[in-house]
């Protein structure tokens, strides 16, 4: 990785302007991925723009030459690149094979849990995480799995562990493919290792060396090592160098070391519907001091409808009913037995089987407050419909789906397989209108799913009904396709478009056509908090920004999807205003012989992130222009448009850092603002008019807008089209 930092203050200047016996029963026909039938042959063991004007060309009158004077920029200085994991020569699949780290975790005590603290911060965190969806579209697992972890994962130091549990185990059986029509049981059901790989290799390319993949089977440990071995996740482990372990301890092979699968009991919980969850250690501490991240394999599933980020948390569950915990699995769905009973006597008591699943999707939100991951990321390199076991529909496009809060991905993932705001699915689930798991999360943290953005280059995938492949537990099926008739009680509603806002265009300038406008988007800068502080270095890896929450967006001026994606946090002090842009699909488009240290005339002709900011609201023509480039060039300015003037001496007081990764075409850039003209606007409460831009590549060349003019020919200069920055308190 190479940096760059430089900062500057205020300084007299004029220059030309440049205007983010029940177990196996239950398991067999709820498929919850907890039981499995050995392994055929196992005895014993049970995925040009050159016509077109500049955005920033300045207002006419803007226009008269100056000479530049220089900056006050510190020389700049570079910055190591981290080392990423070394390949071992084997992955160790059994107990120690996680890399140590710091002990001393606040929520553990000895052998348990203070799981009352974790529900508290994993509630609060997703009830106020309305950050994006990322829907990205690809050719295959290992490029998807690299850019969605590059687009949602949140960024954090390069010793963080951390910890990756895709969904190994949800299948009935392995099987002869000779005597199955060369159908394995495992392909299409688990999340493919080459997803994960590119997860992977997007951790070390930020220098994470503590990597471990973590899956809970129910079974025994010679299951898992075959299992390890046939899926190819043994090779893929060794090959990339992180450690490959089991979330089950059967007492045999887990009894030293790290002990990853180690029970430990969790206090706080009793009033839930899972009292007797216990939870490995590997888990506890990843929860405690580390990154989590799941990664499920997006599928229909016979009895949750999709198997995504809440259900995929079932292989994390160990219950203290019985021994050994990690076997207890299928008490989460035990209330099946009456209705499987009454499909043994050939009746189908729907009331049985969806008291049943109500239930169990309290169980499975209760072990989400508890054990929630800092981001999903799901493997639809296909999506898989059917019953995610026997019958098998895979999707046409390859996709991922990913963000930080795990039950608007699923929103998003219902969407994606046709199962959300679903008619015909209601007409068979008793009024369900997509999988219940994501009705009881949506309930339980308040959150308006229907206003889920969403972004990305599959975005438009979900701007017409999706088809639906479908076999329920129950004997219904759901089957269409666009263009057949629709199911009873009707297709899938076409989603509302709100998820992909996009400002209305200022009179005279809408392309024809154009419908009516949504609401404009909003940003949010977190306030510092006592003894907090940023680093101004380019590496984005203070605490304080893991708090910021995220706008994110690949859409141009005219508000089209590009999959260019761009992210932005922000944060507010005394000091100023801090604001950090992740970039992805950098070219890194910038002439480097010009110094950073002079103010660079004419920046957005190269590749740059621009911040437009009005300090008063009810001046809405008179706004500041800060551009900076990936290596820390920049430009600022003061407009003011209704006196069609410009002030090329203002100075925005910027401190900057840059570091990029070329291999992985991405750049970071930090910056503190520290104008008095900004620190003044900083209120508490206050909603202050903002855009953010992007300038990248050549040829074609692209304009991207958070908040899109939607301009017939690029231009910035529209401040109808602001969006806004809440100031939090």
């Amino acid at each position: 990785m190479n940096s760059t930092r430089a900062s500057h203050g205020g300084r007299a200047r004029r220059l030309p302007a440049a205007i983010a016996a029940l177990p196996a029963l239950l398991a067999a026909l709820a498929g919850c991925g907890d039981r499995q039938r050995p392994p055929d042959g196992l005895a014993g063991s049970a995925t040009s723009t050159a016509a077109q004007p500049p955005p920033d060309a300045a207002p006419p009158a803007a226009t008269a030459a100056a000479s530049a004077t220089a900056s006050s920029f510190a020389a700049a200085s570079a910055h190591p690149a981290v080392p990423t994991a070394v390949p071992s020569a084997s992955s160790d699949v059994v107990a120690g094979a996680s890399q140590r780290y710091d002990a001393g975790p606040s929520v553990i005590a000895s052998d348990s849990v203070d799981g009352a603290a974790l529900r508290k911060r994993h509630v609060a965190r997703i009830k106020a995480d309305d950050s994006p969806v990322t829907v990205l579209r690809g050719q295959g697992p290992l490029d998807l799995g690299k850019r969605i972890c590059e687009a949602v994962v949140p960024r954090r130091p390069a010793a963080t562990p951390v910890l990756l549990k895709p969904n190994l185990c949800g299948f009935d059986s392995v099987k002869d493919p000779a005597k199955h029509k060369g159908d394995d049981g495992v392909t299409g059901r688990i999340t493919q290792p080459e997803f994960v790989r590119g997860v992977v290799q997007c951790l070390k390319a930020r220098g994470h060396t503590k990597i471990t993949i973590a899956e809970g089977c129910g079974h025994s440990h010679k299951f898992w090592k075959d299992l390890a071995k046939r899926t190819g996740y043994e090779a893929m482990a060794a090959e990339e160098g992180v450690a490959l372990v089991a979330m089950d301890d059967d007492g045999v092979y887990d009894v030293a070391g790290d002990r990853p699968g180690q029970p430990l009991a969790i206090r706080g919980i009793q009033a839930s519907h899972v009292p007797t969850l216990l939870m490995p250690r590997l888990l506890a501490e990843h929860l405690d001091r580390g990154l989590f991240l799941s990664l499920p394999r997006i599928k229909m599933h016979r009895y949750s409808v999709i198997s995504a980020g809440i259900k995929g948390m079932q292989g994390t569950v160990m219950l203290s009913d019985s021994a050994p915990a990690y076997k207890q699995k299928w008490r989460m769905h035990r209330e099946l037995k009456p209705y499987l009973d009454s499909r043994s006597a050939g009746q189908d008591d729907r009331a049985l089987y969806l008291s049943s699943l109500r239930v169990f999707a309290e169980r499975m939100v209760d072990v989400l407050e508890i054990s929630t991951p800092d981001a999903v990321l799901g493997d639809g390199a296909p999506g898989m419909g059917g019953d995610g076991f026997q019958v098998l529909r895979p999707t046409a496009e390859m996709v991922a789906i990913g963000g930080t809060n795990p039950v608007r991905v699923d929103r998003v993932v219902a969407e994606f397989m046709g199962v959300w705001n679903s008619p015909a699915l209601a007409r068979e689930l008793g009024g369900h209108r997509t999988s219940p798991l994501i009705e009881a999360a949506a309930k339980r943290f308040g959150l308006d799913l229907q206003a889920t953005a969403i972004t990305g280059d599959g975005a438009d995938l979900l701007k017409s009904p999706r088809p639906v492949h479908y076999k329920a537990m129950a004997p219904f099926r759901l089957d269409w396709e666009p263009g057949q008739a629709p199911l009873p009680g009707g297709p899938a509603k076409a989603p509302d478009p709100a998820p992909r806002p996009a400002p209305e265009a200022p009179a005279g300038q809408q392309d024809a056509g154009a419908g009516a406008a949504p609401p404009k988007p909003e940003a949010r800068a977190s306030r510092l908090l006592p003894g907090e502080e940023i680093a101004i270095d380019g590496k984005a890896d203070d605490a304080a920004w893991s708090r910021a929450k995220a706008v994110q967006w690949d859409t141009d001026y005219a508000g089209k999807s590009t999959g260019i994606l761009t992210r932005a946090r922000f944060l507010w002090s005394k000091d100023g205003l801090y604001a950090l842009f992740e970039l992805s699909s950098a070219g890194l488009n910038t002439d480097r012989s010009k110094p950073v240290g002079v103010e660079r005339t004419g920046l957005y002709k190269e590749d740059c992130v621009e911040l437009f900011l009005t300090p008063a609201p009810a001046s809405p023509e008179r706004y500041f222009e800060v551009e900076i480039g990936p290596f820390g060039h920049f430009f600022d300015i003061a407009v003011d448009r209704g006196a069609r003037q410009e002030d090329t001496g203002w100075s925005s007081g910027a401190t900057i850092a840059t570091s990029r990764r070329a291999a992985a075409r991405t750049a970071v850039i930090e910056a503190l603002l520290t104008a008095p003209g900004i620190v003044q606007a900083l209120a508490p409460k206050e909603r202050l008019p903002m855009n953010l831009y992007r300038m990248e590549g050549k040829s074609p060349r692209h304009y991207l807008a958070w908040s899109p003019p939607r301009t017939k020919k690029p231009n910035f200069h529209v401040p109808e089209a602001f969006g806004a920055l809440v100031i939090e308190p």
